[in-house]
């Protein structure tokens, strides 16, 4: 896959502001798998494998006479695991990360499936992305080379074994080599219903007979998408707050732990304690055995969101307090009352420019972000209020234009509150209208009162 520095910078700053969880091909998307695959029958390196991975592939035919041997089951030579990645750095890493690996005991040969990966110079990106069809891509990668790139991030790394029957994991081995195929690779990405870990998990589900659905679909979490996102997100406060304001009302809606497992580190931690009813009659753990391949620096992702209301409600309140300062005569010389009204330009034209991608957003496949309450505060009429307001200092009737689209501005947000009260609302956005209404009626106030004529005595 190919790369342009400049390019993939200018992309990655549209995929962050426009706010939507994606992944990143990091360090081996540059490396195509002919280059570093092992070679039939090499020993994997052993900071990934375990001493029982060499004992399975020693020598056969060491034996000094003939002895009767039973013919093995097809794919009792294979192991399998699954292969998480901790948090890293950018945002699109706050998710983590996952992979399925398998091992072949006889040949050697030891990659990892990989969902997660996506290329800056495919054709139409840019529209695809914005349209909410962005092409992900799936391709196995040698164990080691993937395990480096993430440690070389100071990312953890945690392998589980999982305990497969030998047809099971042959199945899944073919059914990975099936996808990894150029006409089978590519899917749509869906940040919570279709991405790398959906994809590990639905494969593992469909080789173990519906078993992590049957366990896991019908019990209630407690949480939302959002819950997730803003509990991942929040320890960069613009990003945190983008993302929630791009986010509509379906993010809200309770989701079960399988829906949960779209974060990969949810589905690592869920299978550890599933038992499996094989037909035999046995109950046997999913996992085997489990180990930390990379430790991390880092500390724990946060186990829920932060109260940000009170926050939020005091730069709310701290900006209709300047912004009542240009109907009350308070903001005494001409270079504080210019920087209010500076300042409440750029605050209509944020929230204009915010409001016309929400509208966007209602025409394309983002489906999570429809029926966002947000348009009550952010909405493209803001834009025609920043222009009106600097023309009103140059033509009167422009200032009582500009009062009365200030007072439609107040009355749509004010109606949204109403809305939020009432038990139809069921989108969690409440901080924004701590935020952005204090500055909506202050301003159409001030506006309102700057037009009015002076009250004779």
């Amino acid at each position: 896959m190919r790369h342009d520095t400049g390019r993939r910078a200018a992309l990655t700053a549209l995929l962050v502001f426009a706010g939507l969880p994606t992944a990143s091909p990091g360090d081996l998307s540059a490396t195509p798998l002919t280059a570093l695959e092992p070679s039939a029958g090499a020993t994997p390196a052993p900071s990934v494998l375990g001493a029982s991975d060499q004992t399975a592939r020693q020598g056969v035919g060491e034996q000094e006479a003939p002895v009767a041997r039973t013919v093995p089951e097809d794919g009792a030579e294979l192991r399998v695991w699954l292969v998480t990645a901790g948090p890293g750095d950018a945002v699109w890493e706050r998710y983590g990360h996952n992979a399925i690996r398998i091992l072949d005991t006889r040949t050697g040969r030891d990659v990892s499936y990989n969902w997660g990966i996506f290329d800056f110079q495919q054709v139409d990106f840019i529209p695809r992305f914005l349209q909410g069809r962005m092409l992900y891509m799936m391709a196995p990668f040698p164990t080691q080379a993937m395990i480096d790139a993430y440690g070389r991030a100071d990312r953890e790394i945690v392998l589980q074994e999982l305990d497969l029957t030998p047809a099971e994991k042959l199945e899944l081995r073919n059914l990975a080599e099936l996808n990894a195929l150029p006409e089978n690779r590519d899917y749509t990405y869906q940040y919570f219903l279709d991405n790398c870990s959906t994809r590990v998990r639905d494969l593992l589900n469909r080789v173990l007979g519906g078993a992590i659905q049957g366990a896991f679909g019908g019990v209630e979490t407690g949480t939302s998408y959002r819950f997730h996102t803003r509990r991942l997100t929040q320890i960069d406060p613009l990003i945190y707050t983008g993302m929630d304001m791009l986010l509509g009302r379906p993010t809200d809606q309770p989701i079960t732990v399988w829906e949960e497992m779209f974060l990969p580190l949810t589905l690592r931690d869920e299978i550890r304690g599933l038992t499996i009813e094989r037909p035999d009659g046995s109950a046997r753990p999913l996992v085997q055995s489990e180990e930390v391949a990379v430790t991390s620096a880092r500390g724990p992702a946060a186990e829920a969101p932060p109260s940000w209301m009170w926050l939020y409600l005091l730069v709310g309140l701290a900006l209709g307090g300047l912004f009542t300062m240009l109907g009350t005569g308070t903001a005494k010389g001409t270079v504080v009352r210019r920087s209010i009204l500076g300042l409440a330009i750029a605050w209509l034209l944020l929230g204009g420019v915010a409001g016309g991608i929400l509208v966007f957003l209602l025409f394309t496949d983002h489906t999570f972000a429809y029926w966002n309450e947000n348009l009550f505060l952010f909405h493209p009429l803001l834009l025609g209020l920043a222009v009106l307001l600097p023309a009103s200092r140059l033509k009167p009737q422009w200032g009582v234009a500009a009062a009365r689209v200030a007072a439609i501005v107040a009355g749509i947000a004010v109606v949204g509150l109403v809305w939020q009260i009432v038990p139809a609302s069921r989108h969690d956005n409440g901080m924004f209208f701590a935020l952005v209404l204090p500055g909506h009626l202050a301003l159409a106030w001030a506006l309102r009162r700057m037009e009015s004529p002076p009250q004779r005595p």
